[in-house]
């Protein structure tokens, strides 16, 4: 118990003090790495700084030094988190083999939150169309209009549709790249509704992709819905849910749930994280862009299996460096 908020003070300072002179010299020197020995005292440190945080909100204590402990102790947490990835902003593969996945991982429950209410989502969409195939029309808007008719037609229309492989595909590509990156960054943006926005957004994105499989299945066009969206789905739509994970990492920021920072702190936090999820979804879009318009609107019954066994790779390939890559570096960040 603190019985004297002065002596507490006088006695804490000199860790204080030593703490901010610790990330006043990495911020003059980004790029020096520091010894094990440095790690460890930046450590004590910084937990030191944090619990003198909670004893001074428990004992209402000072609001300068409040203030200055939450900056403190913030300041030394972004350090503590961005530190071991600092020198990867200078090589790009690093960034992509470690710290995309590596962040990804971190905040692999927003993801799970993400994915699950578009899971949820799609199962609305389905069961509605199920219930009255005449909402068609309302769960699918207009600007899908090659949607609209009756799967077997469109597929029959494709199917016999004759053209020159190239022609206008860059074009095409270009727009859908710049589209679903939009998507992906509106996801993210309506984070800060508190997160409400972006799970609509997902929510609805789901209705949408279960209402044109339920569609497609019922008609008997489930392989060619597969080779169809399985190239580029595959990697379109995780890229989608990790612009919803980010707005959902805002929205839990907005909040500020269990911690006494600011706002401002709070967004500094995770601003790096943030801009490394929403780059990370934005390059798996351009890759998707390329499948979609270079071989996803390709059909014929010759090339279905080929090209479901291809999105299933692609799939498969998403999940394993997600799931693994950068654990070996993780060990060595401080």
């Amino acid at each position: 118990m603190i019985l004297d908020l002065d002596v507490f003070i006088e006695t804490e300072r000199s860790f204080w003090d030593e703490l901010q002179v610790m990330l006043k010299r990495q911020v003059k020197q980004p790029d020096r790495r520091l010894s094990m020995d440095e790690v460890r005292r930046f450590q004590y440190l910084y937990q030191r700084a944090s619990a003198d945080l909670v004893k001074i909100n428990t004992f209402a204590g000072d609001v300068e030094i409040k203030a200055y402990l939450e900056s403190l102790v913030a300041r030394s947490y972004s350090q503590l988190h961005e530190q071991g990835d600092r020198h990867t902003r200078l090589s790009p593969l690093v960034w992509l083999w470690v710290t995309f996945p590596q962040t990804f991982r971190r905040h692999w429950r927003a993801f799970a939150l993400s994915f699950g209410t578009f899971l949820v989502g799609s199962g609305f969409g389905a069961g509605m169309l199920a219930s009255d195939y005449e909402i068609k029309s309302d769960l699918i808007p207009g600007q899908f209009g090659h949607l609209s008719g009756k799967p077997s037609e469109r597929v029959s229309m494709e199917e016999n549709q004759k053209f020159d492989y190239f022609e206008e595909r860059q074009t095409f590509s270009a727009t859908l790249m710049a589209n679903n990156i939009k998507v992906s960054y509106m996801a993210m943006v309506m984070g800060f509704s508190y997160g409400v926005f972006t799970v609509i957004m997902m929510f609805y994105n789901g209705v949408l992709i279960g209402a044109i499989a339920f569609d497609y299945v019922a008609d008997g066009q489930g392989v060619f819905l597969l080779a169809w969206l399985l190239p580029h789905g595959s990697i379109e739509l995780p890229a989608i849910f990790i612009g919803g994970q980010a707005g959902l990492v805002l929205g839990r920021a907005m909040f500020g749930w269990g911690t006494n920072l600011r706002l401002r702190q709070r967004l500094r936090l995770i601003r790096a994280d943030l801009i490394t999820l929403i780059v990370g979804a934005s390059l798996m879009m351009v890759w998707a862009g390329l499948i979609e318009s270079f071989l996803s609107q390709y059909h014929g019954a010759a090339l279905y299996p080929g090209k479901i066994i291809f999105g299933a790779i692609e799939l498969a390939a998403l999940i394993l460096f997600l799931s693994l890559a950068g654990r070996k570096r993780a060990k060595g960040n401080l």
